[in-house]
């Protein structure tokens, strides 16, 4: 029985209610923690609230050491927190240790920023006068996570909040807090000021919507779902507060004739079942050319098949379950659409059979050849290890497939030829796109998405920009 983690220590909350965390898979309770309510949230604010004055107060300089030192405090608990990790999210022990580990170097890397806080000057501005640009943090900053990777999601919003001078009050999924709520008492051991960073658990209509809310909260942080993140901006919109939002995504992969098709195909696999497929970020639509479409298939059917499925705790496995009974459930109405429609199944569609898999919510890697146009498959994102093949004639007809989606995300595109590269490079309506190289995000690089997937730049020192205000002053001599 977890409790929550509100100025500097453990907070059971105001109500007795309780909320189960689940090992997806095997279907059994893990832990639980409380289903916090507004009172509680109120709690955490006024504990983050209190601190703000004490933080912003605090030299950037200081602040970034402080956040380096309890992120080292983490890291000699690193194997701790993947083995949390897999076991309330489900994923692989050795994605888990990735994700940690990704973790940390997201807190280090605005660690290290924070000497480069600044504002400007403008000389000269009027006869005997000049100007000043000061930038100040916004004070308590809510951060809504998923539970897809709940502590790298986290430090995207913790790490540039904390630096700028503001203190956090998170939400992670109901599903997965185990992990969020012992990274917060690790950072608080390791040298956080109370009240810097709260967790408060419970479910998102209640405890989230409670966050986004409460008047002394002045941005939102949150990584999600398109409608709940359009509910979440409109719900802000009551007091404008700041929104930063990361939001679903159906990435197209465009792989030329030219392309080095070992690359390219490892890259396919590799985004699209990481994490069994559940990512925003992640390779969802497949439009490979005529010219090499049948050897793209096979290669890629037979990685497929090669793929080690099971609990995320054994040894060598690759790919574990899927994070609930509703996400399976959800993937196979797709899948059934897909094929009731006329797709082809290159391989997968189906759920893994006896043993282990007859308790957890595992599915098999699936592609799927040609599904139409209008399938949900390709119109909808598919979170979980199923990706749709389509053949193109050439750039033109792969870039105006792939743009032709209300999510813009990421993209990528697989060519020896510089003007393909380029040409897709300008055109992809994505916040990221990879020429020949795997889906990987970097800290040095901003990252937001474009029309229905999201608002705002995480990521790069363009991150800390939307954690600070911008004040002008005239000084007259």
């Amino acid at each position: 029985m977890r409790p929550m983690f509100v100025d500097g220590g453990p907070y059971e909350g105001t109500g007795g209610d309780r909320l189960e965390v689940l090992d997806p898979a095997t279907g059994e309770p893990v832990d639980t923690v409380p289903a916090g309510g507004p009172a509680d949230v109120d709690a955490a604010v006024s504990a983050a609230a209190a601190a703000f004055e004490g933080w912003w107060a605090t030299p950037a300089a200081r602040r970034g050491e402080l956040l380096h030192q309890a992120a080292a405090t983490v890291r000699d608990r690193a194997g701790e927190l993947a083995g949390s990790l897999t076991r309330e999210q489900g994923k692989p022990l050795r994605e888990a240790r990735l994700e940690i580990e990704r973790c940390l170097e997201t807190l280090e890397h605005y660690a290290g920023l924070a000497k480069n806080l600044r504002g400007g000057s403008v000389p000269n501005l009027d006869d005997g006068a000049y100007g000043l640009v000061l930038r100040r943090p916004l004070g308590v900053v809510g951060a809504i996570v998923p539970w897809n990777f709940p502590t790298t999601l986290l430090a995207n919003k913790l790490g540039p909040a904390l630096v700028a001078g503001n203190t956090v009050v998170a939400k992670p999924a109901e599903t997965t807090p185990l992990t969020t709520l012992r990274l917060a008492e690790l950072l608080c051991a390791g040298g956080l000021p109370a009240g810097t960073f709260n967790v408060v658990t419970g479910t998102g209509p209640v405890a989230g919507d409670a966050l986004v809310r409460h008047p002394e909260v002045r941005k939102v942080a949150f990584t999600g779902s398109t409608p709940v993140g359009r509910r979440t901006m409109a719900a802000a919109a009551e007091q404008l507060k700041r929104v930063t939002l990361e939001l679903g995504g159906s990435d197209p992969m465009i792989i030329c004739d030219d392309a080095d098709l070992d690359r390219a195909v490892s890259a396919a696999s590799v985004g699209r079942f990481f994490n069994c497929g559940q990512a925003c970020l992640a390779t969802k639509r497949l439009f490979v050319f005529d010219a090499v479409a049948d050897e793209v298939a096979e290669r890629l059917a037979a990685k497929a098949a090669r793929l080690r499925v099971g609990p995320g705790t054994a040894e060598g496995v690759q790919m574990g379950p899927l994070h609930s009974q509703r996400q399976r459930a959800l993937l196979e109405d797709q899948v059934a659409d897909a094929l009731d429609r006329g797709a082809k199944v290159l391989h997968g569609a189906a759920r893994p059979q006896g043993g282990v898999f007859d308790r957890g919510f595992f599915y098999a890697p699936t592609l799927l050849l040609e599904p139409p146009a209008d399938a949900r498959v390709a119109v909808e994102e598919t979170f979980g290890p199923v990706l749709p093949i389509w053949r193109v004639g050439g750039l033109e007809e792969a870039i105006e497939r792939a743009n032709d989606s209300p999510f813009g995300l990421g993209s990528a595109i697989w060519t020896r030829d510089l003007h393909r590269a380029s040409l897709a490079a300008e055109r992809l309506e994505a916040g990221y796109t990879w020429v020949n190289s795997v889906n990987k995000v970097y800290d040095e690089l901003p990252f937001g998405g474009l029309k229905q997937s999201g608002y705002g730049k995480e990521h790069g020192i363009e991150a800390l920009d939307y954690y600070q205000e911008t004040k002008s002053v005239v000084v007259r001599h």
